[in-house]
């Protein structure tokens, strides 16, 4: 299950001068004296006055793979931004200061420039001393991440050149060191959305003219710098597996360095206990975790992993602290559906798309506390899952995911969304490239279940690009779900793959969701997008203000989003849908459709009925689905409305509605109540309902009203077949759409709909949804 070599690019991107051989680290702090002062945001957030801009971002950055010595190096930097790509300058002062690791568009790098700037060429310079008691050891320096091109000078040496914007690097810096103080110089190249040097690159939402669902740039260095001391040989990463069916972790380990007859220990941990140790080489082995607790959204018990590396003698030569979750995804049929498992068991993915901005510090979250906050409203509101959405996060956001119990779909950012700008053979190579990276970054994560390539046709080549590049990475890492391309029914996709583990579609306001197949479970990968204004607490750089649908009040918005989770809820339970992402956790720039404000100060919802509402879909997720119901292909039928049984369903000038049908009715009218029950055009295990007086015309929805119609094709099989369930109020018959699972064939006001009850328009109100879907099927008018 291991996909990795010691020789795959060096993994964590590292792009290091010839004598290469470090590794990544832990704890101690040193900052310039001085700081750029930050500017005044658009709106302010509760941690923008927390930040202390001569040592931001103080946290230990990567909470996996620990070692006790390290060096922080956010703060002041110098900076020189250019719109052409000259030479560096050493040893000599920058004209601008920033605040480091903060994007240079934000208020909190003490920049703050314009989202259209053109000086994409940006030139950072800072010195350091290395820690006497570093001497001996080799000298690794630390990014993660800069958006694009990264080149980093150590006293006028070049170690190396990065391209990414959303992975870590490293360089052994050791062999350009003086022992005293160091000039450190770093330019970053980032074109955006551009297109400068007819570069097509990963960009996310990120654009250079921010307006509606796409954002203000984030250029440049915008995750923490830091250095590490670690021994010439040296552990460079650690990959582990769980295997629950014999409690055992698997465990992988790559070096540096010269280390022949060198072996690892691996002990897997209790806190401060070790409970199961191993000794291997460098193939993965087991380490057993004897009487595993197993990780989840409801126990996310995270255990510690202490491996150390010991040379021919038996000497311990290097030693890391990591952790990890006991956990398993997988799927299985249940009750007749394909579903995702987690440990064995079917639970339904919940949750928000979360894009990850800020209006203080744009990509970069302004403190640590602010970073985790997001994600502790996910629980607070009742989600089990978050989407990150086209954009990769720090690794400590992935720590607070693991110990707070979420469940993370991860989108790998796309390259542009424009229309006809496509990447060419070598970018296309270069995204992918880069893809591979985030994965090999997210293995340690219990919290990452799922990787998303594409998005809505982002970047997509054509159909068989996308395919190959679904089954590559599912291959890369097969232990986690792959989406091969989220809303694939939406936008300028080119339409459905047919590979990953899940069928996904984009549905606004929805809820709509595809039917999950024998290889493919059903989710709704966005939804809802509804929004409320919120003056003195939102910000758009283009005075416009958005959202799928707007509520006026925190009660309508909040008895809005109730409405679609209990239909969502339905569709989970008798539909086959097995994952919801509503848009989204915050309002983002001109979005409005968040759950909190973008300066995160204002709830829009009440939480406890949120809560209540998601309880109740996960309570509806564990009860088995009304089940199917059998009928006579070949005889003729009338459907009678069971609350109304007066009134019997019946085509009029191609329109399908309801209307009474009594003994004394003419021959018309009986004949346009009578159908013909036909196998299903799309799927023999369910129905059409073919007009006896205009042969060839069956029963099928059009833009959701229901009508008579004759044709031919996937579309059209699929609109005019239902398939027959037990009434949703116990008795008669819910015609379920074939296509649209979860959405029924319902009347309303003497219409006729494909409804989910899911409220918005008037004919889909969850008022009587459950009776206006019910119909009682009896001798045909017309025998």
């Amino acid at each position: 299950m291991f996909r990795r070599t010691p020789s795959r690019s060096h993994r964590l991107r590292t792009r290091l001068a010839a004598a290469l051989m470090a590794a990544t680290a832990v704890i101690a702090t040193v900052s310039p004296a001085a700081a750029a002062p930050i500017k005044t945001p658009p709106l302010t957030t509760p941690w923008t006055s927390q930040v202390n801009p001569a040592a931001p971002l103080p946290e230990y950055p990567r909470p996996q793979m620990t070692r006790p010595d390290w060096q922080n190096l956010n703060g002041e930097w110098q900076l020189r931004q250019s719109a052409t790509n000259d030479a560096p300058q050493f040893g000599v002062n920058l004209p601008d200061r920033v605040n480091v690791p903060y994007p240079v568009e934000s208020a909190l790098s003490g920049i703050m420039r314009a989202a259209n700037d053109n000086r994409h060429y940006l030139f950072y310079r800072r010195t350091f001393t290395v820690p006497a008691n570093w001497s001996g050891r080799r000298v690794q320096l630390h990014f993660g991440a800069a958006d694009w091109e990264t080149t980093v000078w150590v006293n006028g040496q070049q170690m190396g050149t990065h391209r990414g914007g959303y992975d870590r690097f490293e360089f052994d810096i050791t062999p350009a060191l003086n022992g005293g103080t160091n000039e450190l110089v770093v330019k970053v190249w980032d074109p955006t959305d551009s297109e400068q040097n007819g570069m097509v690159q990963a960009v996310g939402k990120q654009t250079k003219t921010p307006g509606g669902i796409f954002y203000t740039p984030s250029s440049g260095i915008w995750q923490t710098v830091w250095m590490e001391p670690t021994p010439t040989s040296s552990i460079f990463s650690v990959d582990y597996y769980p295997n629950l069916s014999n409690n055992t972790l698997r465990v992988r380990v790559f070096t540096r360095g010269n280390v022949s007859g060198h072996s690892v220990l691996a002990e897997a941990m209790n806190g401060t206990t070790v409970v199961g140790s191993a000794t291997g080489a460098f193939t993965d082995f087991s380490v057993p975790v004897p009487n595993a607790r197993r990780w989840s959204p409801n126990d996310p018990f995270l255990y510690n992993l202490r491996v150390t590396l010991r040379n021919a003698a038996g000497a311990n030569v290097d030693r890391t602290m990591h952790y990890f979750g006991m956990r398993e995804v997988g799927a299985a049929t249940v009750n007749g559906i394909r579903r995702p498992t987690l440990n064995g068991q079917f639970v339904p993915h919940v949750g928000t798309l979360d894009q990850g901005y800020w209006p203080d510090g744009l990509y970069t979250a302004p403190t640590d506390a602010a970073l985790a906050s997001d994600l502790q409203r996910h629980k607070d509101l009742g989600f089990n899952m978050v989407r990150k959405h086209i954009k990769v996060e720090p690794a400590r956001w992935y720590y607070h995911a693991d110990r707070l119990g979420l469940l993370v779909w991860q989108d790998i950012p796309s390259m542009t969304a424009d229309a006809g700008v496509n990447a060419n053979a070598a970018q296309q190579a270069q995204w992918e490239t880069e893809a591979r990276e985030i994965i090999d970054e997210h293995r340690f994560s219990p919290a990452v279940v799922l990787y998303t390539p594409y998005n809505e046709g982002w970047g997509e080549l054509n159909l068989a690009t996308t395919t190959r590049v679904g089954n590559e990475l599912k291959a890369y890492d097969p232990t986690r779900y792959m989406n091969t391309h989220s809303g694939f029914n939406c936008c300028q996709s080119n339409g459905d793959p047919g590979n990953g583990d899940l069928a996904d579609w984009h549905y606004y306001t929805g809820p709509e969701a595809p039917r999950a197949t024998s290889t493919r479970w059903s989710a709704l990968g966005e939804f809802g997008g509804v929004g409320l204004r919120a003056p003195g607490n939102e910000y758009s750089p283009n005075g416009n203000f958005q959202a799928y649908e707007m509520a006026g009040s925190s009660t309508a918005l909040t008895d809005r989003y109730v409405q679609l989770v209990n239909a969502s809820a339905q569709m989970v339970r008798n539909g086959g849908l097995s994952a919801t992402v509503y848009t989204e956790i915050t309002d983002v720039e001109g979005e409005v459709n968040g759950f909190l404000t973008y300066d995160r100060r204002v709830a829009k919802m009440d939480q406890a009925r949120v809560r209540a509402a998601h309880q109740n879909l996960f309570t509806q997720a564990g009860q088995a689905p009304l089940p199917r119901v059998g009928l006579q292909v070949g005889s003729r039928v009338s459907l009678q409305a069971q609350n109304v049984s007066s009134r019997y369903l019946r085509h009029q000038n191609s329109l399908v509605r309801t209307d009474p049908v009594t003994a004394s009715s003419d021959a018309l009218t009986k004949n346009d109540a009578t159908f013909v029950v036909r196998q299903g055009l799309a799927d023999p295990s369910c129905y059409s309902f073919e007009a006896v007086n205009v042969a060839g015309n069956f029963l099928r929805h059009a833009d959701s009203r229901v009508r008579i119609a004759s044709g031919s094709g996937t579309v059209f099989n699929g609109d005019a077949t239902w398939c027959a369930r037990q009434g949703q109020t116990g008795s008669g018959v819910s015609l379920e759409s074939y296509n649209f699972a979860g959405s029924y064939m319902r009347h309303y006001n003497a219409e006729v709909w494909r409804s989910t009850g899911s409220g918005g328009a008037a004919w889909n109100t969850p008022n009587l949804f459950p009776n206006d879907t019910v119909w009682n099927v009896v001798a045909p008018w017309a025998p």
